[in-house]
């Protein structure tokens, strides 16, 4: 049986594949090597510094540095840092604020509401987050006017501040209040000044708490955090808190 003899059609469709994947090959070795991020550059410069806490901003040749909710600026060659805010003029934005906020609201949404002690009716309006402490008396102020931001529509989820720190009184209590049978009920009466008889337990959350107000660099208490992340620090009375986070929407 004879051989089949190709048609020029044939060849010519060959060729012109053959010709396709030469220049595809051509072209591929042509295309340069991805630039490296340089974010790694700066992030090794840095001690304790990740690729994932530096990102661009819209100057050129200066990177934002995140770590918890502190920010700060470097350059490119990671020899310079800037401290202070970010502002856009034009549309007389904080940009770092905004970070800030996002930092915080981030953070406090890897808390489940089991680690916090919850004042709320059953449908709110608003939730905020308050970090406490047992004896400043701006933080008692607050818890007891409870019913009436309850009744405004706000739930308060608490946060442990013990501004004193670890090993103190105030520490104490707090963590007294957290192993207690009714957390709620045992914090009403810490704040008024009650002793209580429970003791310290394990695994309680005052030092994941505590570590936290650390992150945010809080100064006093109380501080309250709203749903998007921004920072009230101090007492605001109800009607004043309700307007805020109304007006905030």
């Amino acid at each position: 049986m004879s051989a089949r003899i190709p048609t020029p059609k044939l060849i010519l469709s060959k060729l012109v594949i053959a010709l396709l994947a030469v220049l595809g090959a051509a072209l591929h070795a042509q295309q340069p090597a991805a630039a490296p991020d340089p974010r790694a550059e700066i992030a090794s410069k840095i001690p304790g510094t990740r690729v994932e806490d530096l990102r661009s901003t819209p100057i050129m040749g200066i990177y934002e540095l995140t770590r918890g909710t502190e920010i700060a600026y470097v350059t490119a060659d990671g020899k310079y840092a800037i401290s202070g805010d970010l502002i856009d003029l034009a549309k007389n934005d904080n940009l770092s604020e905004a970070r800030r906020r996002d930092a915080r609201a981030r953070l406090i949404g890897a808390i489940p509401e089991s680690d916090m002690l919850v004042f709320g009716p059953r449908d709110p309006k608003y939730t905020v987050t308050v970090f406490t402490d047992v004896d400043c008396a701006y933080c008692r102020q607050l818890h007891s006017q409870i019913a009436q931001y309850n009744q405004l529509g706000i739930r308060v989820r608490y946060l442990f501040y013990p501004r004193t720190g670890p090993n103190t009184e105030s520490w104490t209590k707090a963590e007294e209040v957290w192993c207690s049978s009714n957390r709620n009920e045992a914090l009403t009466q810490a704040k008024r000044g009650l002793a209580l008889t429970t003791k310290p337990c394990a695994n309680n959350p005052v030092a994941r708490h505590y570590a936290l107000g650390q992150d945010f660099d809080l100064k006093g208490t109380p501080a309250i955090v709203m749903a998007n992340g921004e920072l009230l620090p101090g007492y605001l009375p109800p009607l004043a808190l309700a307007q805020h986070l109304k007006d905030s929407r």
